[in-house]
C-alpha cells in the first residue's frame, strides 16, 4: 500500500483529518478545563475570604463602641493590629481564632465612614491606595504587579448604628502562580499529545485503508483474471477463423468441425459468464432464496447420478454414503444446493488421479446437516488452503486447463452455502486427498 500513490496519498488526506479533527477537540477540551479550574480555583478562594470576613464582622460587632475608634478589647481580638498613628513591628506568629489574617498572604484594614484609614492586620499592600472602594469585590494590583482580591463590608458597633468599614483581602500571588503553572502544563503538553495523535492518526488511517487497499487488490486481481479466461477462447475462436478464411474451399466435414470448435468455446464464454453473474447476483443479495423444505437424501442421489457416467470416464470410484436412517431436509432454494454439490463433486473428480475413488457422505449434528465430500486425489497444501475459494484461483492450473475450469466453482458453492446460513470448511494435506465439508442448518 506504500508504493500505491493513490492511497498513499488518500491516507495522507485521512491522517490529516483525523489530527485536524482531534487536535481542534483537543484544544477545545483544553480551554474548557482550563477555564473550569480557573473558575474552580476563583471560587474557593472567594468562599475562604468570604468565611474569614464573615467570622471577623460577627465577631468584632458587639465589641465595637464609638464610631471610627479601636478600643482595647479589639486590639486584644487581634494581636498584631497597628493603627495608624502609630510605629508598628512587623506581625509576630502567633495565631488566633480570629487570627486567619496573620497568614502569609492575608491582610484587613479598619476604614472610618468616610473611608479614612484607622488600623491594619496581617500583611496589607503597601502601595495600593487608601480611599474606600465602593463594589463589595476588589482586585487591587501594586505597580510591581503584585495582585490583591478584598472584600469591603460594613460594621456597625454594638449599639447598632455604622461604625466604619472592614476589608479583608489577600495575595493572589499562588493563585497567579497556580494558573501560570497550569497554562505552562496546557502549553507543553498540547504540542506532545498532538505528536502521539499524528502518530495515531497515520497507524489509524492506515488501519481503516488496509480493508479498501485489499479489496481494491482483489477487483484488480479479479479484473486481470476475468481479461485472461476471456482471452482463452476468444483466441481460440480468432484462431479458428482466420485458418479457415484462408482457405479458398472449405469441405463440409472441416466446416463442421471449425463450427464445433467455435460452440465450444462459445459455450466455454457462456459458462464463464452465467457463473460470474450468478456471483454478482450472489454479492449484490438480488438473488432470492426461496426458503422451501429440500430434502438432501434425495439431492445427493441425483447429484451422484449425473455424474456417475464423467466418474466412469475418469476411472473413479463415486459412491454415496448416508449415515443416517431418516431424510434430512433443510431451507433453502433446491437448485442452488444441487448446484453447491455438484460443484464440489466436480472439483474432487478434476483433482483426483484415475483409480481413485470420492465419497459423498450425509450426516447430522444437533443443528446442521453435514455433507462431506473426500477424495483421493492430489491433496491442497497448507499455504493454498485459505485461497480455493477465491475467485478464478486454482491449485494445479495445468489440470484445470485440461479439464476446462476457470477456478469460480468453489467460489460459487462457498456463495450459496452462506446464502443458506451455512459454510464449507476444508481438510487437506498434499498427497492425501481432501475433505470438503459442508455444514447446512437443519429444517
Amino acid at each position: 500500500m506504500q508504493q500505491n500513490q493513490l492511497f498513499n496519498r488518500t491516507r495522507w488526506r485521512l491522517a490529516s483529518w483525523y489530527t485536524g479533527v482531534m487536535s481542534l477537540i483537543l484544544v477545545m477540551s483544553g480551554g474548557v478545563a482550563y477555564q473550569l479550574l480557573t473558575e474552580a480555583h476563583w471560587h474557593a478562594l472567594h468562599q475562604e475570604l468570604e468565611s474569614v470576613s464573615g467570622t471577623l464582622h460577627d465577631g468584632l460587632e458587639p465589641i465595637l463602641e464609638q464610631p471610627g475608634q479601636i478600643n482595647d478589647r479589639v486590639s486584644q481580638l487581634l494581636p498584631g493590629l497597628c493603627l495608624t498613628s502609630t510605629l508598628c513591628a512587623e506581625p509576630t506568629e502567633e495565631r488566633h481564632v480570629l487570627g486567619a489574617v496573620q497568614q502569609e498572604g492575608y491582610y484587613m484594614r479598619f476604614l472610618d465612614q468616610s473611608g479614612q484609614l484607622i488600623a491594619t492586620n496581617g500583611h496589607p499592600p503597601k502601595a495600593i491606595s487608601d480611599q474606600l472602594q465602593q463594589s463589595l469585590w476588589q482586585t487591587l494590583e501594586t505597580p510591581d504587579g503584585k495582585r490583591y482580591h478584598q472584600i469591603s463590608i460594613l460594621l456597625k458597633n454594638n449599639q447598632h448604628a455604622p461604625w466604619g468599614y472592614l476589608q479583608v483581602g489577600r495575595s493572589l500571588q499562588e493563585f497567579d502562580h497556580y494558573l501560570a503553572t497550569l497554562r505552562l502544563t496546557f502549553l507543553l503538553g498540547l504540542p506532545i499529545t498532538i505528536l502521539f495523535v499524528i502518530a495515531a492518526s497515520w497507524w489509524l488511517a492506515g488501519l481503516a485503508m488496509r480493508p479498501v487497499y485489499r479489496s481494491y487488490q482483489q477487483v484488480q486481481q479479479f479484473t486481470a483474471d476475468v481479461a485472461h479466461e476471456l482471452r482463452t477462447p476468444l483466441a481460440a475462436t480468432k484462431a479458428t477463423i482466420e485458418s479457415v478464411l484462408e482457405l479458398e474451399t472449405l469441405p463440409e466435414p472441416e466446416a463442421r468441425n471449425t463450427l464445433y470448435t467455435i460452440e465450444r468455446q462459445n459455450n466455454r464464454l457462456a459458462q464463464l459468464v452465467q457463473d460470474l453473474l450468478l456471483l454478482s447476483r450472489m454479492d449484490l443479495q438480488v438473488l432470492p432464496v426461496k426458503h422451501q423444505p429440500c430434502c438432501l437424501n434425495s439431492l445427493l442421489t441425483d447429484v451422484l447420478d449425473e455424474f456417475s457416467a464423467m466418474a466412469i470416464a475418469a476411472d473413479i470410484d463415486l459412491r454415496l454414503d448416508v449415515r443416517v436412517p431418516y431424510p434430512v431436509y433443510v431451507l433453502g432454494n433446491e437448485e442452488q444446493l444441487f448446484q453447491l454439490i455438484a460443484n464440489l463433486v466436480t472439483n474432487a473428480i478434476q483433482y483426483t488421479p484415475a483409480g481413485g475413488n470420492i465419497t459423498v457422505s450425509l450426516g447430522c449434528d444437533s443443528n446442521h446437516a453435514v455433507i462431506q465430500v473426500r477424495d483421493t486425489g492430489i491433496g491442497i497444501a497448507s499455504e493454498d488452503q485459505p485461497r480455493i475459494f477465491d475467485r478464478f484461483y486454482r491449485v494445479s492450473r495445468d489440470r484445470s486447463r485440461q479439464t476446462g475450469g476457470a477456478g469460480l466453482g468453489l467460489a460459487i458453492a462457498l456463495a450459496i452455502a452462506k446464502q443458506h446460513n451455512g459454510n464449507i470448511l476444508v481438510q487437506s494435506a498434499i498427497g492425501q486427498g481432501s475433505e470438503l465439508i459442508v455444514r447446512l442448518p437443519l429444517k
